[in-house]
């Protein structure tokens, strides 16, 4: 599943070939149609393909920013904001396009649910072999409340001071910290890759309870995940399984990982163990993490 680093970095190719275009013409897929007519939630939330198409043509996307893990697309028409929200899922994927046939892979090309057609004439596709991923067409933040309860961005001054003070709520005291950093209303972003990393970089076990960890740790164990996603963000992401950044270009952040996916500890060279926690497959080195 893309995390921070992976949405920063379609963000940032997002933004200088669509921002300041007028959407033309929406096409959803047939999928979609046909999930919705069945009561299924498919990719499109909240609201009928049909609404969603009629909604959107003839606005102009204004700006494109990331919050968390999300992508938001600022629009305008006739002078009214609105917001579109784009979750990526497991495998969601953006390509800009003059035509379809520029979308080179066939499994991204044969699960194009939502194609954007601008004022001139190139494409803004969104593929999702899965179909994990989901849009939301908004007035405001406030029509859907788990967005206004994410946590502040990890590269802002708030972030520190709430990280510190939601981890030290009684609640969290008897949860593993891996459960505890992959909280997005703890500290927004980090996912199932980065948590893996930044443990193995402090050497704390995944499964070790919160309350093990001294304020001064904790601290330490914020700086380490604030560095390790300006990291990924650098070199573009990890381009693991079905991740793409725009138009299929693969990060290389996946060549830097230390532990995630790894059987054999690059410190001490003994095998590493997998543990579920939280429903994600957890993978340590019994030797240095403790």
């Amino acid at each position: 599943m893309p995390e921070l680093p992976e949405v920063e970095g379609v963000v940032r190719s997002l933004q200088p070939v669509v921002t300041g275009k007028t959407i033309h013409h929406v096409t959803i897929s047939k999928i979609i149609k046909q999930a919705k007519e069945q009561g299924k939630e498919c990719i499109i939330k909240a609201v009928d393909p049909d609404s969603f198409q009629q909604a959107i043509e003839g606005m102009t996307i204004k700006s494109i920013e990331r919050r968390s893990k999300y992508i938001f697309f600022h629009l305008e028409k006739e002078g009214n904001p609105y917001l579109l929200v784009n979750h990526l899922g497991m495998t969601g994927a953006w390509f800009h396009v003059s035509q379809l046939s520029d979308i080179t892979e066939e499994k991204f090309l044969k699960h194009a649910h939502v194609l954007i057609q601008f004022d001139d004439d190139n494409w803004l596709v969104y593929s999702d072999i899965r179909r994990f991923g989901e849009m939301r067409f908004l007035h405001e933040l406030a029509e859907h409340p788990p967005l206004l309860e994410m946590a502040p961005e990890p590269f802002s001054d708030e972030a520190l001071p709430h990280f510190l003070e939601r981890a030290n709520l009684p609640k969290y005291a008897n949860k593993a910290v891996k459960e505890v950093i992959m909280d997005g209303h703890v500290i927004a972003g980090c996912g199932n890759i980065y948590a893996t990393e930044v443990l193995f970089k402090m050497n704390i076990h995944p499964a070790r309870k919160l309350s093990r960890i001294s304020q001064q740790r904790k601290i330490e164990l914020f700086e380490t995940i604030v560095h390790v996603l300006q990291e990924s963000i650098d070199v573009g992401g990890s381009t693991i399984s079905d991740y793409r950044n725009i138009n299929g270009e693969a990060g290389s952040m996946q060549h830097r990982l230390k532990m995630y996916g790894k059987k054999t500890c690059p410190t001490c060279n003994g095998d590493t163990k997998q543990k579920i926690i939280s429903g994600r497959n957890s993978v340590y080195c019994p030797n240095c993490q403790h």
